[in-house]
């Protein structure tokens, strides 16, 4: 039995011998924790103690709780999946995005009209209230076993100016900067990548580990005039995926002299 000389509650003390014992590898990464009964002997302590000590190590990440399985240590592997965020002009005035061949579609894309809200309006440079076309799209890679929802936001003062747009909203992101860009505009792309905790739904949509975050990338395609076309949020689970770019430098622009 592992005596527990620390200061602080009970569980605490527990929790932090476990967590010494996942962190010096005698608990390997995807390895089942003993049981409760056997935590009590080694700890000397009761149920509710282990329990409350494996709900603040599952609070931490540490632990993921798989339902009639038991406790196991997470797995502290690197993402495998690693999301290529480049985009490439193609012959023909086509654009295209490296690695987009890794996803498939899980069902029908779903398009409907909806509102800005006050972050997405913020986004595209709208008020709150302005309508928008929207796609959803739940895509899958197979090889990594990852889920992303992808969703598409046009406004519809875009769409009225670009026909083919309008009546199909719902086509691919390459396929909408192709349009834009025969519509006359010299295109170019800024993105942000956040995370926070999933909603309930997300959790479940995404198969997600007990407290695992989301990254959110928030991609907006201007125009020639700098303005907000497109509005596109890839969400998927933080322990599946990284993002990837390639970063290359601007030109300064010339300073004028005066005379």
């Amino acid at each position: 039995m592992t005596e527990i000389q620390r200061p602080g509650a009970l569980y605490q003390q527990v929790a932090a011998a476990i967590r010494e014992a996942i962190l010096s590898g005698e608990f390997a990464p995807e390895s089942l924790l003993p049981s409760e009964a056997q935590l009590m002997a080694r700890y000397g302590v009761s149920r509710p103690t282990v329990r409350n000590a494996i709900a603040a190590l599952r609070a931490e990440g540490l632990i993921d709780v798989r339902h009639g399985k038991g406790s196991f240590v997470r797995s502290d592997g690197q993402p495998t999946l690693a999301l290529d965020r480049r985009i490439q002009h193609a012959p023909g005035g086509r654009f295209v995005m490296p690695g987009g061949d890794i996803w498939s579609e899980a069902e029908e894309p779903s398009v409907y009209r909806t509102r800005t809200t006050k972050a997405t309006g913020r986004l595209l440079d709208l008020g709150e209230e302005e309508e928008l076309f929207c796609c959803d799209r739940l895509l899958i890679a197979p090889t990594a076993a990852a889920a992303a929802m992808h969703r598409t936001l046009v406004p519809f003062e875009v769409a009225e100016k670009v026909p083919a747009l309008a009546e199909d909203p719902g086509q691919q992101p390459t396929d909408l900067y192709e349009l834009l860009a025969k519509a006359g505009h010299k295109l170019w792309w800024s993105e942000t990548v956040g995370a926070r905790m999933p909603v309930p739904d997300e959790r479940s949509m995404f198969q997600l580990p007990d407290a695992t975050p989301i990254l959110h990338l928030s991609r907006i395609t201007h125009g020639t005039d700098d303005r907000p076309l497109i509005l596109e949020e890839l969400r998927i689970g933080a322990d599946r995926a990284e993002a990837a770019y390639r970063i290359t430098a601007d030109k300064q622009p010339t300073r004028r002299r005066h005379t």
